[in-house]
């Protein structure tokens, strides 16, 4: 009986912390020392932390932010980094933080023209967006989709290498992100819901001329693209697909992430129970249950039509990438996959610029060879 109750309770909260938005991302690296001279920063070694590449770094709860760049030195006691950047915050005085993929904190970083708009949706008010003009008045557009407890800045990494391409950028919010219109219930539907904000995004952009649209999806923003893909209005204007460290299948994600939470097997099993039924929304406060078989890409991927560039890293952390493996074994006729090594979670980009853009611009100019509707001479 107790077992029982045990098996109950951590399900439950496992369950409702998945669909809950979060109110705050904690802090969880230690700041060791902080060198203003020499524009140095030392964190305690982590798996991110000891990642190469150019990031952001939130400290001090959010109140604080700088971009970090290379490795400097590495030992068991510190990883010392260059520091860039303090945009805000007294890094001198920061005790612990939290590294992110992020890097641009607003679309006037990139030192682009940029419009800030609103696209109306169905669960009250507009969402806003930002929308970045391609440098030459163009059809083909972007539609970046952030993931889970972020927000839009996400998406920016992939603004410039998709402009280089001819291509108008509009990165989106949607219900329940902090940003745009909170749904009844408050809580994610992991892309069950959410995808309609994505097609009130498509029908925005055709609008304002879109004839061509890539959508994009970061993590869970993967997921929700891939619903958009197979329940949207508005196929026909959509010319393929790119994403970047995707939850393919949500079931493979959970029970990833209870092994992580070192939690019994049957936990997540068990929690995937609680958000799939309708009387689990007394414990999860969702209005109605998710649909999980409707989001396993690996079982679906038949469905499927779009080109796809599918980028994930071996090492992700927090979405594993045998969902990507499976989808691009079972669809290779559509997919084009690029594994990374050791990026970790959606931080391709910081890891190695130069060539996640170059697999986006060589799979951008390729795109219309692929694309179901073209026509080879």
């Amino acid at each position: 009986m107790a077992v029982a109750a045990a098996t109950g309770v951590l399900a439950a909260v496992m369950a409702r912390t998945i669909v809950t938005p979060p109110t705050e991302r904690p802090d969880d690296t230690p700041v060791i020392a902080v060198d203003d001279v020499a524009g140095t920063i030392t964190l305690q070694p982590t798996a991110d932390s000891m990642l190469p590449g150019e990031y952001s770094f939130f400290f001090s709860a959010g109140t604080g932010h700088a971009r970090l760049g290379e490795i400097l030195a590495t030992d068991v006691k510190g990883v010392t980094r260059r520091v860039l950047s303090v945009d805000y915050g007294d890094l001198a005085a920061a005790e612990q933080g939290r590294l992110s993929g992020w890097f641009y904190l607003g679309p006037e970083d990139l030192g682009l023209p940029f419009e800030t708009v609103s696209v109306p949706l169905d669960v009250g008010a507009g969402a806003p967006a930002w929308l970045i003009p391609a440098e030459v008045p163009s059809d083909r557009w972007v539609i970046q989709v952030h993931g889970r407890a972020v927000t839009r800045p996400e998406g920016l990494r992939a603004v410039p290498v998709f402009r280089q391409a001819g291509y108008t950028s509009l990165l989106i919010s949607y219900r329940n992100d902090g940003e745009a219109p909170f749904s009844g219930d408050g809580r994610y539907a992991l892309g069950d819901t959410e995808w309609r904000d994505v097609d009130a995004a498509i029908e925005f952009a055709a609008s304002r001329g879109a004839r061509s649209i890539v959508l994009m999806g970061w993590s869970m923003g993967g997921a929700i693209v891939l619903q958009t893909a197979t329940r949207t209005r508005h196929l026909d204007l959509l010319a393929g697909v790119v994403l970047e460290s995707p939850v393919i299948d949500w079931a493979d994600v959970v029970a990833f992430q209870g092994v992580a939470l070192r939690l019994p097997t049957f936990i997540a099993s068990v929690a995937m129970q609680v958000m799939g039924r309708r009387w689990g929304g007394l414990v999860t406060g969702q209005a109605v249950p998710i649909d999980f078989r409707r989001l396993d890409f690996v079982a679906r991927a038949d469905e499927l039509e779009l080109p796809m560039l599918l980028l994930h890293s071996n090492d992700d952390g927090f979405v594993p990438v045998t969902g990507s493996r499976s989808l691009a074994t079972i669809r290779n006729d559509i997919v084009t996959f690029v594994p990374f090594g050791v990026a970790r979670h959606t931080k391709l980009w910081n890891y190695d610029r130069p060539r996640f853009n170059s697999t986006i611009s060589t799979w951008l100019v390729e795109l219309p060879l692929r694309s179901p509707t073209s026509t080879e001479d």
